[in-house]
């Protein structure tokens, strides 16, 4: 019998209890990791263990990495900093204290996590951290100025990180999903005048001609975060229907 690819391993998953989060927190698991969600509402179902935490408040971050450690058995292979918060417009449109909020989320928010995690993650002998990154960080989309500047600072803290962390064996790489079906994205369609026209333009702007899965971005960054890939790091994989890679010549109906 093949043992499971995370057998024995431990994981953190950052926004663990919906969309690319939960999805990457249960493959994991069903490929023999323990497991640790934390959310702001961690209501995860077995065997995940649901931790709460804001990532704006730094105390609070150490506390539940803390806490997840703990509950994990003690040790951390593989931290996936997924959480985040969308925002949309042109640089005209958000006030500064928009800018503030996405950016302590997106970004800061990394920055506390990792931080906490880090004297766990030096002690693994496999240790990867993950950051869901976007397209756009790669991509000029419109009316997404703000979220786009978050996701290219992800980008580029991915690479200083992994720079930083080469010494100590810690692997860091992120994925850049395109846009992807989940509970935001969900959101932004229902709030459209035409949800059903809307989900169809985005979908079309994507090669593949339709929206990401989450359980296609978890599979990303299982691969990503497997002790499989030890030569992968300070890259970016881009699960997005070939949205930034590709140039195809307009259909003809």
């Amino acid at each position: 019998m093949t043992t499971p690819e995370f057998a024995g391993r431990t994981a953190l998953v950052t926004g663990g209890a919906s969309g690319i989060g939960l999805a990457t927190a249960l493959l994991l698991a069903a490929r023999g990791a323990r497991v640790a969600s934390l959310d702001l509402t961690p209501d995860v179902p077995a065997p995940l263990v649901g931790v709460r935490a804001d990532l704006r408040d730094d105390a609070q971050v150490r506390a539940a990495v803390a806490t997840a450690v703990e509950e994990l058995g003690g040790g951390l292979d593989i931290l996936v900093n997924n959480a985040g918060v969308g925002a949309q417009g042109t640089i005209e449109d958000n006030p500064d204290d928009e800018w503030h909020r996405v950016l302590d989320v997106n970004v800061l928010g990394i920055v506390r996590t990792t931080r906490a995690a880090l004297p766990h993650l030096r002690r693994s002998t496999a240790p990867a951290i993950v950051n869901t990154c976007s397209v756009a960080a790669t991509a000029g989309l419109p009316q997404r100025a703000l979220y786009s500047a978050t996701k290219g600072a992800v980008l580029s803290l991915t690479r200083a990180t992994a720079a930083d962390l080469i010494d100590d064996g810690i692997r860091v790489t992120c994925v850049n999903p395109g846009t992807a079906d989940t509970p935001w994205v969900g959101r932004l369609l229902a709030a459209a005048d035409d949800p059903v026209a809307e989900r169809a333009a985005l979908a079309a702007r994507q090669p593949t001609g339709r929206l990401v899965t989450a359980d296609e971005v978890a599979t990303a960054i299982a691969y990503l975060a497997s002790p499989l890939s030890g030569a992968t790091t300070g890259t970016d994989l881009a699960v997005d229907g070939g949205m930034q890679g590709l140039r195809l010549r307009p259909r003809v109906n």
